[in-house]
């Protein structure tokens, strides 16, 4: 099965992930969820893969999270809202396989998707 790379092109950690995978692989799609947005579906799948709640998912050092959420408290579900909303908030690179996915920080992380 092709893995599929959530993307964020201006993101250091993002770009890292994808030189790793490009330099190991030819088997996968980019997406660069950012411009093409993330469904609530996709979101769910990527926590289903990762096995972690949403909560684990999002970048606690954005602006939006440390003025408008930080300290307070969300279901599952909210979070995927959130997240689907705010894509920005979503931890990357997430590469996603036929039945796991790892987030890419640091980079070596994805070694553990081409085995």
């Amino acid at each position: 099965m092709t893995l599929k790379i959530y993307h964020n092109a201006r993101c250091r950690k993002s770009r890292a992930g994808l030189k790793y995978l490009q330099e190991r692989t030819d088997d996968y799609e980019i997406i660069e969820y950012l411009k093409s947005g993330i469904s609530p579906d996709e979101i769910r799948e990527m926590l289903l893969k990762l096995n972690i709640s949403a909560s684990k998912l999002v970048r606690t050092q954005e602006d939006l999270y440390k003025k408008e959420l930080k300290g307070k408290q969300f279901t599952n579900d909210e979070w995927i809202i959130i997240l689907t909303e705010n894509p920005k908030l979503i931890r990357r690179p997430v590469v996603i396989g036929k039945d796991k996915a790892v987030i890419g920080d640091p980079p070596e992380e994805l070694g553990k998707m081409l085995n």
